[in-house]
């Protein structure tokens, strides 16, 4: 087992902890894991992206090289396709809908979903709103990992242990929260990806 992991999004998003997550899950299991961050400005909002590598044996780099992600997951749209490059062919991309618009020549919308939608592996789904439904707007992160899940050589119950090892000190709600944005994010992944219900 091996999973190449790109997470990309905006300073602020919530991707370390989504990185967290993962980490401690993989430790769970027992793999092995190398984790490499860029922050850019992320304290201004700036682009943030983090590679992560999962491995059943031990990893030399902690760099994906071009063409070797598994997996990408962007909590910001525009985000997705700058690492696009990085995507295997067999590679799916997961990606929030939501744009944070950052930037004053932030591209037209329909432009950025467009070319993800070219992708033939891609999950788009809005984890800003979904996050609301389940009454915590600032689990968009928890979100997309659970759409991001059932692409994971993880078990899933495993990502549940993975947040309640990391929000465990602020409490048994924010706990609670986490978990059902998690559960949320994956619904949605199960139910408009065929790929994903058999994973």
């Amino acid at each position: 087992m091996k999973s190449d992991i790109i997470l990309s999004g905006v300073g602020g998003q919530g991707i370390l902890s989504i990185a967290a997550t993962i980490g401690m899950a993989a430790l769970e299991n027992k793999l092995y894991l190398k984790q490499a961050e860029v922050h850019g400005m992320s304290q201004r909002g700036g682009a943030v992206q983090s590679h992560l590598r999962i491995s059943v044996n031990e990893i030399a780099s902690d760099l994906i090289p071009l063409g070797k992600a598994d997996l990408i997951i962007s909590v910001e749209p525009m985000e997705s396709l700058r690492y696009l490059p990085y995507l295997s062919k067999e590679g799916w991309l997961v990606t929030n809908t939501t744009p944070f618009v950052n930037i004053p020549d932030y591209p037209e919308m329909e432009n950025v979903i467009s070319e993800i939608e070219k992708l033939p592996h891609h999950i788009a789904i809005n984890a800003d709103e979904i996050a609301k439904r389940v009454k915590s707007p600032r689990s968009s992160n928890m979100v997309m990992l659970g759409a991001a899940s059932p692409f994971l050589d993880i078990p899933y119950e495993c990502l549940e242990n993975g947040i309640k090892k990391i929000f465990g000190s602020k409490g048994e709600k924010i706990v609670n929260v986490n978990i059902e944005a998690l559960k949320a994010g994956r619904k949605f992944a199960i139910e408009h990806t065929p790929v994903a219900s058999k994973r």
